[in-house]
């Protein structure tokens, strides 16, 4: 019983998605055979059939309107309000009335046109989530005590092992604990080039194995994964309505009230007031009917906001929602987090400084030896400077940790001392080189002192260093006119050295998180409109606060969740380009509803001087309606 309920859901799943994939090409069919149906109609009328023609007419009617009038009865119904599609079905059957069967046919071949174009932009805003769980596999090959078993990936849990072959999608979210090999990750970060990947390595659902075998470890249950939260955010994102759409949402019912109120005065008023005849007034007023429908307005905003979704979506930037993208075309201010936004978030040597009577090598050399054994932070940076420069590294002897102070040992019976100034001696420290240490201290850069039996042997620098195209991202924002930001928690030398580096327009240094908050709420006092871009927890409250909170793709799971923005690809310069983005979307929907309101403005006043025919009034609604999705459509090409 439980096996025959499964398979009528299943098969009940891809009915529906079927008729999801062709609902708009079955639209598209049915408007163009009213289409055709009109022509044939129209023929008719020329020779002198008209009772077949008026039958032709009513086909075309059923076929082109089922779809448009089903959707209009039934929005009517649920929520209680009248919308633009049964403006369009009263107006079509009053052109029917007083025998205009050719305009009223027109209508309904035009509004199904519109509506077909409208479900496109709508499945086109689709595709990207189809893509995405069409890259995602359906079953794994765990590995249980040298077992293989095909298992579904849904029933995978923490702590599996499964097998990943070249060639082959990476079905969960997992760190390698065998193997190595190269991965494409274009799904997750749009970034085109392999990636190489290693023991204990992280690998995402959705990726490519393009080379080795590899075992995993899941690390994350399926709805967890990197892959899910896309999936997720885009389809919270085209869900979630911008403000504009809200508001013609809402003004969409009481409009079409007002239209029919006038209609219905507009069927008596001019026959006693202006003396038209009672054809005319009828004809004057279903002709009002059909221009003064909001269709253009309603389809203003939607289109061009899905588009603008779809589109950041392609290129790696995840919008939560259309308000957000609205939001970002406003952006007066930027505030950014430090450590692992602006810069890589892990400490770099940039400068060696070495005694005259001891070569480089042997100083990195012996204090990358020391330091492998040690577990400050910043050992693992000077450990890869040596390994990166070909320093072969020795096992030192009598190893003892300092905590706070540094590290010493004994090589080849010397014994060095690598650590801050007070363990190695402040007064040499200060002194060595012309008081050079000062100098690396002022640039923002963490120093640490080597000492041998001879004294201070020499001084290694480290820093956390700018990302590359951190540079490039804060010109671009700057030529938006946007003011940047930098709000971190380290000391005010470190945040001086960063700015001047990256070009951030200003700084607050020594921030903690609830700082952090206060700081963005003063911002927004003063420029309005602020976006926030971070990557940790600490970041968190700043992102929930701001305008706009943007998040680093490789950040924790609560920036991500907290933010409206999400950076796949940790790509700084897709922050400019997602604000002009923005900046598009918000004109072309200005540009939709300026055009839509001067169309119905200039339809009415032609109607009311009795300068404008029905098909006129038809071609010139639906004509606009149709130009205004179009324009929204552009979206999607930049």
């Amino acid at each position: 019983m439980l096996a025959e309920t499964k398979s009528l859901r299943e098969t009940a799943n891809v009915e529906a998605d079927w008729l999801e994939k062709v609902k708009p090409h079955l639209e598209l069919g049915a408007a163009l055979f009213s289409g055709l149906l009109i022509l044939i109609g129209w023929l008719l009328t020329k020779a002198d059939l008209a009772t077949a023609a008026i039958v032709i007419y009513l086909a075309a009617y059923v076929i082109g309107g089922f779809a448009k009038a089903k959707e209009g009865i039934e929005e009517t119904i649920a929520n209680k309000e009248l919308n633009v599609e049964m403006l369009m079905i009263l107006a079509a059957i009053g052109s029917a009335i007083i025998g205009y069967w050719t305009e009223g046919a027109i209508l309904i071949f035009i509004f199904a046109l519109s509506g077909a174009l409208e479900t496109y932009t709508m499945n086109k805003s689709h595709k990207e989530i189809s893509a995405l769980m069409n890259l995602q596999p359906e079953e794994a090959l765990r590995v249980n005590n040298g077992l293989e078993e095909v298992v579904p990936v849904a029933s995978l849990i923490v702590g599996d092992k499964i097998l990943v072959k070249p060639g082959e999608r990476v079905p969960s979210d997992g760190k390698i604990i065998e193997g190595q090999t190269n991965l494409d990750e274009a799904a997750i970060t749009g970034e085109s080039i392999p990636v190489s990947k290693t023991l204990n390595d992280e690998v995402f659902a959705g990726t490519v194995n393009l080379r080795g075998t590899i075992t995993l470890e899941i690390t994350k249950p399926n709805n967890e994964t990197l892959f899910q939260k896309i999936i997720t955010l885009v389809q919270s994102a085209q869900s979630e309505k911008s403000p504009s759409q809200q508001f013609i949402e809402k003004f969409e019912g009481k409009y079409v009230k007002t239209v029919l109120i006038v209609v219905v005065l507009m069927m008596f008023l001019p026959h006693f007031a202006l003396g038209w005849s009672w054809q005319e007034t009828f004809y004057r007023a279903m002709i009002l009917l059909v221009v003064a429908s909001p269709c253009a307005l309603v389809a203003s905003i939607m289109p061009a906001t899905l588009s603008a979704i779809s589109n950041g979506a392609r290129h790696g930037i995840l919008f939560k929602g259309g308000v957000h993208l609205e939001n970002l075309g406003n952006l007066k201010a930027i505030a950014f987090d430090k450590t692992g936004t602006l810069t890589k978030g892990k400490p770099e040597v940039t400068d060696v400084v070495f005694r005259e009577d001891l070569p480089a090598d042997v100083l990195i050399s012996h204090v990358a030896s020391i330091e492998k054994f040690s577990n400050h932070p910043l050992a693992s940076a000077i450990v890869n400077y040596a390994n990166s420069k070909g320093n072969e590294l020795t096992k030192p002897e009598n190893m003892e940790d300092i905590a706070g102070y540094g590290v010493q040992a004994t090589i080849n019976g010397v014994e060095w001392k690598v650590g801050k100034a007070d363990f190695v001696g402040r007064k040499e420290a200060e002194e060595f080189q012309n008081g050079v240490a000062l100098s690396l201290a002022e640039q923002g850069k963490t120093v640490v002192f080597a000492r041998d039996e001879q004294g201070i042997a020499g001084v290694l620098a480290l820093k956390d260093t700018v990302r590359e195209e951190t540079i490039k991202a804060i010109q671009a924002l700057k030529r938006e006119g946007i003011h940047t930001i930098m709000l971190t928690g380290d000391s005010n030398k470190t945040a001086t050295a960063i700015a001047a580096e990256s070009g951030i327009d200003t700084y607050i240094a020594e921030c903690l998180p609830e700082t952090k908050v206060d700081e963005m709420k003063k911002l927004k006092e003063k420029f309005g409109t602020v976006a926030m871009v971070g990557d940790g927890i600490n970041d968190a409250p700043a992102l929930a606060t701001a305008s706009v909170g943007i998040a680093m793709g490789e950040g924790t799971d609560v920036a991500l969740e907290t933010a409206d923005v999400v950076l796949m690809k940790n790509d700084l310069p897709r922050i400019a380009e997602a604000v002009k983005l923005s900046k598009k979307m918000n004109r072309i929907i200005k540009q939709n509803i300026i055009f839509s309101i001067v169309v119905i403005t200039i339809l009415i006043a032609s109607n009311f001087m009795q300068s404008l025919a029905l098909p006129l009034g038809v071609i010139g609604h639906e004509g606009s309606t149709i130009l205004v999705i179009l324009n929204g459509l552009r979206l999607l090409r930049l």
